[in-house]
């Protein structure tokens, strides 16, 4: 299942059930699981570590050194998890030595065509990424998050879980799990409803968020206030908890 024109470094690792296409490239200590397909034309470097049952597709460039003018060559790492699909002409950068020589992608993402991962992110499960968006150097993307088509997230900044990023907005603070933004520069527009009932969140839970959204965003009250009384919709929800957990380990500075 490895064709003739694949070239694969001897120092590579090669699950079982792999499939290799045409002209790919596979170089120096790269792992990758079984069951995974790689397709014609695209180039996995490493040090990258590649769990089972991903699919690469066509032109797809992994691994490669990071965009970052301070990368000196040190040795850094990619750690893609299990059951990804990555579209034609992804691009995903290895980490940076001084910015914990990681970039790591958890399990079950749908990143499509020219999606830009950049160096020492994190992006967790069941994210979408649609087409040209781009994750500069140190983001973060949390469980369930969606990127619309050339969202762009500004280096550094935290998306939370759930939160959904409309197609072209542009991201420079911090969004808390849950939040819907959008417009070229992003702005809060409620919260993310429709998929959370896809991903069968009831409607008290639901309500729960909305509330916390509305004290977040709508009450006109300062931050600190906003914190006691989330604290207090704690008590009775996980999710508010988890906004509260997120905006208290803000670095960037919450997008409101």
């Amino acid at each position: 299942m490895i064709h003739p024109t694949a070239l694969i470094d001897a120092t590579a690792r090669i699950g079982e059930r792999v499939e290799v296409g045409p002209y790919a490239i596979i170089g120096a200590e790269v792992q990758i699981g079984d069951g995974c397909r790689i397709g014609p034309h695209a180039v996995i470097s490493g040090p990258t570590r590649i769990g089972r049952d991903n699919v690469i597709h066509a032109h797809a460039t992994v691994g490669n050194d990071p965009q970052d003018k301070k990368f000196a060559g040190e040795r850094t790492e990619l750690l893609v998890g299990d059951g990804n699909t990555i579209f034609e002409f992804t691009t995903i950068s290895r980490g940076t030595g001084d910015g914990g020589a990681l970039t790591r992608i958890g399990n079950h993402n749908w990143i499509m065509a020219y999606v830009h991962i950049a160096h020492d992110c994190v992006v967790g499960d069941h994210c979408i990424l649609a087409n040209n968006a781009t994750l500069a150097g140190h983001a973060e993307l949390g469980d369930w998050a969606i990127l619309g088509g050339f969202a762009g997230i500004h280096q550094f900044c935290k998306i939370g879980a759930h939160a959904f990023i409309g197609m072209g907005s542009l991201v420079n603070a911090d969004v808390p799990p849950f939040v819907m933004v959008a417009d070229k520069y992003a702005a809060p527009r409620g919260i993310n409803a429709e998929g959370l009932k896809r991903r069968g969140f009831d409607a008290e839970r639901i309500a729960a968020i909305k509330r916390a959204y509305r004290a977040l965003y709508l009450s006109g009250k300062p931050l600190a206030e906003v914190r006691g009384q989330l604290a207090a919709g704690a008590a009775d929800s996980q999710d508010v908890q988890l906004m509260l957990d997120f905006i208290e380990h803000s670095g960037r500075g919450l997008l409101r």
